[in-house]
C-alpha cells in the first residue's frame, strides 16, 4: 500500500492496528455482561501537491479503495508544511506484560467479584457497578522515509461506579484504574475507595466561604484538565490557550512541576514511538513554576513552526492529535497526614461530580463535588454533602502551600500528589 501512495504522493504514511478486548461488566453487584470486541484495519495519509490526506479503513483487504480515499482527501485537503519522520531510535520501554494479556476471562471475573466483596465490607448499603477490560493492543506505523514503528501493549482498565442511597443522601463515587503491569496495585485501588466509604459514613458541615482546600490525586484533575488542555499544541497553534507565547515565564508557584514522561514502565501510556514513528522522550512542560514547552504532533508542530514532542496519539477513524503519555505532578516534602494535621479548617477534595465545567480552557473551574470531606483540628471530620469548588488555576495555583510526598495514578494516565491550596472559594448549600 505503501508503495501505491508514494507513485502518486510526496510523502506518504501508512498506520495498521489490530486489537482484541475482553470486557467484563457488573451491575448492582452481579456479574451482567461480558464481551469480545475487535479492532482491525488501516489508515493512511499521504501529502499531494504539499495537501495533507487521510482516510481509515477497517476492511484491511480494500486497499485499492483506501488508496484512492487518501489521494482524493490530499487533492482537496490544507497545505501543510508537514514532514513525516526520519528513522531514529527511541527508548526501550517495558509496556507488554505476556501475563496480562493472557489474563483470562474467568480470573477477569474474579477480579471482579473480589472488588465488589471489598466494598461491600466497607458499605453494605453499596450498590457497586464495574467495568473490566483487557486489551491487546498491537499498532504498526511506516512512511516514505523508511521510518517504522510497532507498539504492542495490554492494558487492563477498571472502572468502579458505587452508589448509596439513604432517604435524601444520595451518595455516589466514581474511579478510574489502568495499568499494563499484572501486580498487585489494583488492589491498593480498591483499597483505597474502601476507605473513602468507611470514611464517608460520618456526616459534617461546612460554611460556604474561602478557606483551604486540600486536593485527593482523584480530585486534583479539575486542576489539571485545564493545564493539560493550556500544554496541548493545537490550542497553542490556534492562539486560545492562556500560556501561548510564555515561554520562560514564572506562570506558577515553585512547587509545581508539570512532566510528560512516555518512558515510564508498565504505564499504558509508554512507548519508545508515538503512533506517527517519532522517537519519544521525557518532557518538562512546567519547571518549577516556570513554563518551559508544550507538546506537539507532527500536523500542529508544523503549523506551529516547531518540531513534534513525540505525542501524537491516533485511533483507527481519527487522525493524529497531540496527547499526553503520562503527565506527572512532581510532589512535595510533606506526607499528606502532616498536610492535613496542620489545617484548622478545610475541605478535602476527593471526587468532582463531572470535569470540564467552566470556561477550561481559560483555566476556570466550577465543580460540584460527589465526595468531600470537611478537615477540622487537623482531622478528617466526616463527609460534607451540597458543596462546590470555584477558581481559576492561573490564579489558583500562583500559590500552593503544599504538595505531598505521596502520588497516585489516576484517570488513566495522570499521577498526582495531594495539592493543598491555601484559601479557595467553597459553596455549601443547606
Amino acid at each position: 500500500m505503501l508503495k501505491r501512495l508514494m507513485e502518486k504522493a510526496e510523502q506518504a504514511e501508512v498506520f495498521e492496528i489490530d486489537s482484541e478486548a475482553t470486557e467484563i461488566g457488573f451491575k448492582a453487584n452481579k456479574l451482567k455482561s461480558f464481551e469480545v470486541e475487535e479492532t482491525q484495519g488501516l489508515a493512511a495519509r499521504a501529502v499531494v501537491d504539499g495537501k495533507l490526506g487521510f482516510a481509515a479503513s477497517s476492511d484491511v483487504t480494500a486497499v485499492d479503495e483506501l488508496v484512492e480515499n487518501v489521494l482524493a482527501s490530499a487533492r482537496l485537503g490544507d497545505e501543510i508544511p508537514l514532514q513525516f519522520p526520519d528513522p531514529q531510535p527511541g527508548p526501550e520501554v517495558a509496556v507488554y506484560d505476556p501475563e496480562l494479556a493472557s489474563l483470562s476471562t474467568e480470573r477477569l471475573v474474579e477480579m471482579g467479584n473480589e472488588i465488589v466483596e471489598t466494598i461491600l465490607q466497607a458499605d453494605g448499603e453499596a450498590s457497586v457497578e464495574i467495568d473490566l477490560s483487557r486489551r491487546v493492543r498491537e499498532t504498526t506505523v511506516r512512511n516514505s522515509r523508511g521510518a517504522e514503528a510497532r507498539a504492542k501493549k495490554a492494558p487492563l482498565a477498571i472502572f468502579v461506579e458505587v452508589n448509596r442511597v439513604r432517604g435524601d443522601d444520595v451518595f455516589m463515587l466514581f474511579e478510574y484504574f489502568t495499568t499494563a503491569t499484572l501486580d498487585e496495585s489494583y488492589q491498593a485501588f480498591v483499597e483505597r475507595i474502601a476507605e473513602k466509604l468507611r470514611l464517608a459514613k460520618v456526616s459534617a458541615t461546612l460554611e460556604s466561604g474561602r478557606m483551604p482546600v486540600l486536593f485527593s490525586p482523584s480530585g486534583a484533575p479539575m486542576l489539571g484538565l485545564p493545564l493539560v488542555q493550556g500544554l496541548n499544541g493545537k490550542n497553542v497553534y490556534r492562539g486560545i490557550s492562556p500560556m501561548a507565547g510564555r515561554e520562560g515565564e514564572q506562570l506558577f508557584d515553585e512547587k509545581l512541576t508539570v512532566v510528560d514522561d512516555p518512558t515510564l514502565d508498565g504505564r499504558p501510556g509508554s512507548s519508545s514511538h508515538d503512533d506517527e514513528g517519532v522517537p519519544r522522550e521525557r518532557h518538562a512542560l512546567i519547571d518549577r513554576g516556570r513554563l518551559t514547552g508544550f507538546i506537539f504532533d507532527l500536523k500542529t508542530a508544523a503549523l506551529a513552526g516547531t518540531e513534534s514532542t513525540g505525542n501524537g496519539a491516533r485511533g483507527l477513524f481519527s487522525p493524529p492529535s497531540p496527547s499526553f503519555s503520562n503527565m506527572v505532578i512532581e510532589g512535595g516534602q510533606r506526607s499528606v497526614d502532616e498536610i492535613i494535621a496542620g489545617i484548622d479548617e478545610g475541605l478535602l477534595v476527593e471526587s468532582p461530580l463531572g470535569l470540564g465545567q467552566g470556561n477550561v480552557i481559560s483555566g476556570a473551574f466550577s465543580n460540584n463535588l460527589s465526595l468531600a470531606f470537611k478537615i477540622e483540628g487537623g482531622e478528617i471530620a466526616g463527609r460534607v454533602k451540597d458543596v462546590s469548588v470555584a477558581g481559576n488555576i492561573y490564579e489558583d495555583l500562583r500559590e500552593i502551600e503544599a504538595l505531598s510526598l505521596e502520588s497516585e495514578w489516576v484517570y488513566g494516565g495522570i499521577r498526582l500528589p495531594y495539592m493543598l491550596l491555601s484559601e479557595l472559594n467553597v459553596v455549601t448549600r443547606g
